[in-house]
């Protein structure tokens, strides 16, 4: 028995709709058919198309041929493409991990920010302030000396 998947003509006069099926090729056009697979309506814009395609994928793999125009909404359905990559017609590549990048280069620029302490001076304010034993610069210059300087 040789099978097809192709559309079926549905909806009334002048306003078409198609049902993709699968069905023996002996059959007329809007005869009975195997299993129903997907629907197409072209007057929509954009076009509708519904296509199951683990279903089609598994007649394709049964030897079901598709007509020129079902190919093509397989086609735009993505399962011609997967049948073809199970068929071993498509060979894939896998994509291969990006290049390991060093996180830090060996020279990095230092950037200062006018206004601000240097990143030295600020590091040495930080540990003068852990050890408790050394006050601030800014402290020390705000102390009073005794002196009045009115």
């Amino acid at each position: 028995m040789a099978v097809k998947i192709r559309l079926t003509r549905m909806g009334k006069k002048k306003q078409p709709t198609y049902r993709v099926v699968v069905v023996d090729s002996r059959k007329p056009r809007d005869g009975a058919y195997i299993e129903q697979i997907g629907r197409y309506d072209p007057r929509q814009e954009p076009s509708l198309i519904e296509i199951d395609n683990d279903r089609a994928l598994d007649w394709l793999g049964k030897g079901a041929q598709p007509t020129d125009r079902a190919r093509k909404l397989l086609e735009i359905s993505g399962a011609w493409t997967q049948f073809r990559v199970a068929k071993g017609d498509i060979h894939t590549i896998p994509a291969e991990p990006a290049p390991a990048v060093a996180e830090t280069p060996a020279h990095t620029p230092e950037i200062h920010v006018v206004g601000e302490p240097a990143p030295e001076a600020a590091e040495a304010a930080a540990a003068d302030a852990v050890d408790g034993d050394a006050e601030p610069a800014e402290a020390g210059a705000a102390e009073d000396t005794g002196e009045d300087s009115a």
